[in-house]
């Protein structure tokens, strides 16, 4: 008896045998079994009955069809087919990709760089419209709680270590005057800043950009501890004192 499909999986589980499915893109061989390559929701293209060819077993970075349950196959197939129904979609990606936009928190700025913990990795497509409430959310879609949890500086701890690190590179902060970039005036420990993944990076780093107008701090503390708002694409002021400081500013929607 085959045992149900995992609904997500992680890098090496196995997922089933070649005898039962194919392998698709996400996955590899080993042994005569299906594993996971990559963490994701895991998908099933079901075979046309009037061929002999055999379900696609695939691990997917985004739900963009309806995952694998562990159900039978009859009861899937109804599911599907009832009238007006719709596959769901997370709102948030599982894992940054290229073109992806992420917010992260700054943990450290260095002359020529500046590093950050990815909070979130977005899915614009998704986020643009209203999450349908009979729809199952994502543990990213409490983006509220996860942003202002994120920018009490009493919860920066050593969790930042177990998410995804990235670097903004002087040269990728903006898209003029590169050379006059002061990465000390671009960014604070503690900023929340919203940018794209441009490269996957090595082992350790992602790399990510802020060169557009939409991209750039969208949350900051003075150094009085207040939370600041955009004045300008490089000033963000404390509402309390007054004051103004330097910030390389994503455009408020």
């Amino acid at each position: 008896m085959a045992s149900a499909l995992p609904t997500l999986a992680i890098p090496g589980q196995r997922l089933g045998s070649i005898a039962s499915y194919a392998a698709g893109p996400g996955t590899h061989v080993q042994n005569a079994n299906i594993y996971a390559s990559i963490a994701g929701p895991v998908l099933v293209d079901a075979a046309q009955p009037s061929t002999k060819t055999k379900s696609i077993l695939s691990v997917s970075r985004t739900a963009l069809r309806k995952p694998a349950a562990p159900t039978s196959s009859s009861s899937s197939t109804t599911t599907a087919t009832q009238p007006g129904a719709k596959q769901q979609k997370l709102r948030y990606n599982t894992l940054p990709a290229v073109d992806s936009v992420v917010l992260a928190r700054v943990t450290r700025v260095q002359k020529r760089q500046a590093t950050v913990s990815i909070l979130i990795v977005l899915d614009e497509s998704a986020s643009a419209q209203p999450l349908n409430p009979s729809q199952t959310a994502s543990d990213n879609d409490n983006i509220e709680a996860i942003l202002s949890s994120a920018a009490n500086p009493e919860n920066h701890s050593n969790s930042d270590e177990l998410r995804f690190q990235a670097l903004i590179r002087r040269e990728d902060v903006r898209t003029v005057e590169k050379d006059r970039v002061v990465m000390d005036e671009m960014f604070r420990v503690g900023d929340i800043v919203r940018g794209t993944v441009i490269s996957l990076g090595d082992q350790s780093f992602y790399y990510i950009t802020t060169a557009r107008n939409d991209l750039g701090v969208v949350m900051a503390r003075s150094e009085a501890g207040n939370m600041m708002f955009p004045v300008s694409w490089k000033d963000m002021r404390d509402p309390v004192t007054g004051g103004s400081e330097l910030r390389k500013v994503a455009r408020p929607f």
